[in-house]
């Protein structure tokens, strides 16, 4: 079987997990961080909603190997740094990882002066395992940050976070069912939880967005 075989085969078992937890519409976000750039037409091919990707570098060198006709939706959902927001500004279609004030306002700035018009569309990552080594802002600063998105043009669709690292099931279902209490709360529809490990419970919890690789793509090399 080819790799582009094999890939289209998991997609379709992965979409069989999400409706067997009952789940309707949710899309695949194919995590490629450190697979090569064929991960990205393996994904396209499998039908695949986006590819996500972790890594500024690793996106500049991927975009610049497939023609932006010929590749899916890019989310960027790597903890962001101010400084590689400008580099990738005309990359990515989604940012899935913005989580404090710097982030929202380097992205309201390189969005403004864009050449070309277009959305600028995030999620806001939360936080909502109370763990230290965890992206994402606390729960009680989400509201701000949306407001202050939204006044600068950005396109606030919806909100994402990571499970606990332990995966423990009770405290999975409590962090994902806590993100989608704010969505509904804030007033976006878009819910961007659950990977390899724990797609059902967050199916069941209401994601609409899962982030899987390596379920999709096999053990994960160290580096492209």
């Amino acid at each position: 079987m080819t790799t582009q075989a094999l890939v289209a085969t998991r997609v379709a078992e992965l979409r069989d997990r999400i409706a067997r937890a009952g789940g309707v519409g949710v899309g695949i976000v194919a995590v490629t961080k450190n697979f090569g750039v064929d991960a990205w037409s393996d994904a396209k091919f499998a039908g695949c909603e986006a590819v996500g990707e972790n890594y500024a570098q690793e996106l500049i060198a991927k975009s610049q190997q497939v023609n932006r006709d010929d590749r899916l939706p890019v989310h960027f959902i790597g903890q962001l740094q101010t400084n590689k927001i400008k580099s990738l500004i005309d990359l990515v279609d989604v940012w899935q990882s913005v989580d404090r004030a710097p982030v929202v306002a380097e992205l309201v700035k390189r969005h403004a002066a864009r050449a070309t018009v277009g959305r600028c569309e995030m999620l806001l990552q939360v936080n909502t395992t109370n763990e230290s080594d965890k992206g994402g802002c606390d729960p009680s600063e989400a509201t701000a940050l949306v407001e202050q998105a939204r006044q600068g043009g950005l396109d606030v669709t919806g909100l994402m976070t990571v499970g606990p690292t332990d995966m423990d099931p009770v405290k999975t279902r409590a962090a994902f069912g806590l993100l989608r209490k704010m969505a509904t709360d804030l007033g976006v529809k878009q819910l961007s939880m659950g990977m390899t490990a724990d797609v059902e419970i967050a199916v069941e919890e209401g994601s609409t967005l899962v982030r899987v690789g390596t379920a999709l793509f096999g053990q994960r090399p160290r580096s492209i």
